[in-house]
C-alpha cells in the first residue's frame, strides 16, 4: 500500500470485531513498531503494558471514553468492543520531549495496526486513577495514553470540511464514520 493511502486509512477506529481477537504476537509486533520509532535523544523512556482480552481488558474498556463528538453514541456495543489495549507509559517526572515520543510511538502503532487490517483508537480520555490501579505501572511511571485495538469493524473515510465549515467527525445513515480534513492548500501558509 502506498504510504499516503496508509495514512489516510489510519483513521481512528471505535468499533471492532470482537469475534476476531488479536494475538499476543500481534500486540508484541505493534509495540516493536513503537520501539523502532524515533525517540528524543534516543533516550527510549517509554514503556508499554499489553492487555490482551479477559477481565482486565473488559475492566479497562469501562474506564475509557470513546467519540466525544458523537453526542448520541455511548461507545462500542457488545460485539464491537476492543479485543486488546496497549497502555503507553512515561516517567512521572516527564520532560518536554516525552509528549513527542508518545505521539510518535502511538502513530507507529496506529499505522502498523492499519497495515494489518486492524483498528486503533488512541484514548486520552480515561479514568487514569482506576486504570493505574488496575495495570499497576512500575514505580516512577504513569499511563500517558491507552490504545484500544482490534480487527476494524467500521468504515472510516476522509472528507473535506462540512458546508458549515465544521471539522467535527460524524456518522452517516449507513454508520460510515466521516472525518473532515482541511485541504492541503489551506495548510501550506508559506513558500520560500
Amino acid at each position: 500500500m502506498d504510504f499516503l493511502a496508509l495514512v489516510e486509512a489510519a483513521r481512528t477506529c471505535r468499533r471492532f470485531d470482537e469475534s476476531r481477537p488479536l494475538s499476543e504476537a500481534d500486540l508484541e509486533w505493534l509495540v516493536d513498531c513503537a520501539r523502532l520509532s524515533p525517540s528524543a535523544r534516543n533516550a527510549q523512556e517509554l514503556r508499554f503494558i499489553i492487555i490482551n482480552a479477559g477481565k482486565a481488558c473488559e475492566e479497562l474498556f469501562g474506564y475509557c471514553r470513546f467519540a466525544g463528538a458523537l453526542k448520541d453514541w455511548n461507545g462500542p456495543a457488545r460485539g464491537e468492543r476492543p479485543t486488546a489495549f496497549i497502555a503507553v507509559l512515561m516517567p512521572e517526572k516527564d520532560n518536554n520531549l516525552l509528549c513527542y515520543d508518545c505521539g510518535i510511538a502511538c502513530m507507529a502503532i496506529q499505522l502498523g495496526a492499519t497495515s494489518r487490517g486492524q483498528g486503533c483508537c488512541i484514548v486520552q480520555s480515561f479514568a487514569r486513577d482506576k486504570a493505574e490501579k488496575l495495570l499497576q505501572p512500575p514505580a516512577g511511571m504513569k499511563i500517558a495514553l491507552v490504545l484500544a485495538l482490534g480487527v476494524a469493524a467500521e468504515k472510516r473515510v476522509v472528507d473535506g470540511p462540512r458546508p458549515d465549515a465544521s471539522l467535527a467527525y460524524w456518522r452517516d445513515g449507513d454508520n460510515v464514520h466521516h472525518v473532515p480534513k482541511r485541504p492541503l492548500s489551506e495548510l501550506i501558509v508559506g513558500r520560500f
